[in-house]
């Protein structure tokens, strides 16, 4: 067995079942591994390495479970490193497995050669260089078992062409060692619980680890036993049923004006499973000396950012059970109709977040492919889809039925509303683009598409998307300049 087999052999033995990647020479026998173990682990080829980690990070939200990429050396890595950054940033589980120069050329500037610690990371919990073939199959179970520990994140591992080429003998394959659970210290629960029955009008900030540990439930119950609102952090508006009575909305790059009018009344602050990001914290500004704050999270460095008076490093759904455990009798008459006139505004209003450009299509595919049987339905910009749009035909060859909703107003808009706020129209520099046909190269790629210039003939298109089977389609909504916000037009005529 070389090192390539032993690499592929422990993926099957912890039930790997989907792959992305790009192909590389440094990485010839992982390939011939995962062809002969197709019927096991189906491997998705990807048109650029940002989409095949981009893929990799949306399949790992979707199931909780290590997203797996596959990338070259140099130029593939650094591709790749965007999708890491995301994982990162995300708490999410993803495992790059990166062809490297041969053990012999390391640390010589070899051709393509990159020192990966030091350039990946700060971006990774952990760079992993294998140096024998022997070392493959325990690395990757390593690999495998450190994305998952703790807080959820990513880790690279580096395979030298002659690592995965060489013989490895007859390794031990490791199998896969559930993750083990964090369970919150009881005397930090008891000093936490006062504070929750003390407070006035409590508010939940739910996080990422709600939904890696599938802590849904347990949230909607520690909020019914506090009388608590709940608001998601940035991009996590998936933690609480929007028609919840607990559900306060979403904390975007901007609160909304419901939002800041009633956080001046909060007085204890309960980040459940939440990293404390500055999107969410709306510059680190959003934590006031007077208010009270219990930060459930499973990796302490977090309560740097948040100075609780209570942190409790723990997984978060055991957390809040415990939490609510000792919680003493019903939550206060004046609590829920505080929190019920609150959701009430958050029903009346949407605001929206934005993300990592490029991320929609290839997230689709990794979305499509971890739950095949939901429907998939991507929204992304013109200057988005030109970044990452060419993944649309691995959707194509992979026959996955996701929707592309693809909103084209000519320009980098976001950037160009600041611009405008500066300046004028004149100061509109460098961010107007023109726009190709995008149904047309849709349809070139073997993707069903519809253009759509007018709004009523909107709906009948998204019917006609939403029915078709077995390949990727998109709508080319062509859309005013100046609608930049779901709030309304950002510029003047």
């Amino acid at each position: 067995m070389n090192g390539g087999e032993a690499l592929v052999a422990t993926l099957v033995e912890h039930g790997v079942e989907v792959g992305f990647c790009v192909p590389g020479e440094s990485y010839l026998t992982v390939l011939e591994a995962l062809r002969r173990a197709r019927g096991r682990i189906r491997l998705v080829l990807n048109r650029h390495e940002s989409g095949a980690t981009f893929a990799a990070e949306a399949y790992a939200k979707a199931t909780a479970r290590p997203g797996i990429a596959f990338v070259t050396r140099g130029p593939g890595a650094t591709n790749a490193s965007i999708g890491l950054h995301t994982a990162k940033q995300d708490s999410t589980p993803l495992v790059l497995f990166i062809g490297h120069v041969p053990t012999a050329e390391m640390g010589r500037e070899a051709f393509q050669e990159i020192d990966y610690p030091a350039a990946f990371g700060p971006m990774t919990k952990r760079v992993i260089e294998v140096m024998r073939p022997q070392d493959v199959a325990a690395a990757t179970a390593e690999a495998l078992g450190e994305s998952i520990a703790g807080r959820p994140g990513p880790v690279a591992v580096v395979l030298p062409e002659d690592v995965t080429e060489g013989e490895a003998g007859a390794p031990h394959i490791p199998g896969a060692e559930p993750r083990v659970a964090l369970k919150p210290d009881p005397q930090s629960v008891a000093t936490a619980a006062p504070l929750i029955g003390a407070a006035r009008h409590p508010v939940i900030i739910g996080g990422e680890q709600v939904n890696f540990e599938a802590a849904h439930g347990a949230l909607a119950r520690f909020a019914e036993a506090a009388g608590a609102g709940v608001v998601s952090a940035f991009r996590r508006q998936d933690i609480l049923a929007h028609e919840d009575a607990a559900n306060l909305g979403h904390f975007g790059l901007r609160l909304a004006p419901y939002q800041e009018k009633f956080w001046a009344d909060v007085d204890l602050v309960i980040l459940a499973g939440a990293r404390p990001d500055g999107a969410t914290l709306q510059g680190f500004s959003l934590l006031r000396a007077d208010q009270n704050v219990i930060h459930i999270y499973p990796e302490g460095a977090a309560f740097a950012q948040s100075s609780p008076r209570v942190a409790l490093e723990a997984d978060v759904g055991a957390s809040l059970e415990a939490l609510g455990e000792h919680l003493q009798g019903a939550p206060a008459k004046g609590r829920l109709a505080w929190r019920a006139a609150r959701h009430d505004e958050h029903i009346a209003y949407t605001t929206p977040g934005l993300g990592a450009m490029g991320y929609a299509v290839p997230g689709a595919i990794g979305a499509q492919l971890a739950r095949p049987d939901s429907e998939t339905v991507a929204l992304v910009g013109d200057g988005g889809f030109l970044m990452t749009g060419q993944e649309i035909v691995t959707g194509v060859q992979q026959k996955l039925p996701f929707t592309v909703l693809l909103f084209d107003n000519g320009m980098y808009g976001s950037i160009a509303t600041h611009q405008y706020r500066r300046g004028g129209r004149e100061a509109l520099y460098g961010t107007v683009m023109n726009s190709p046909d995008f149904a047309g190269l849709a349809r070139a790629y073997g993707a069903a598409a519809w253009c759509v210039e007018r709004t009523a003939d909107f709906p009948a298109a998204l019917d006609a998307a939403l029915a078709e089977g077995g390949r990727p389609s998109l709508i080319h909504i062509k859309t005013d300049m100046r609608d930049l916000s779901a709030s309304g037009p950002q510029m003047d005529e």
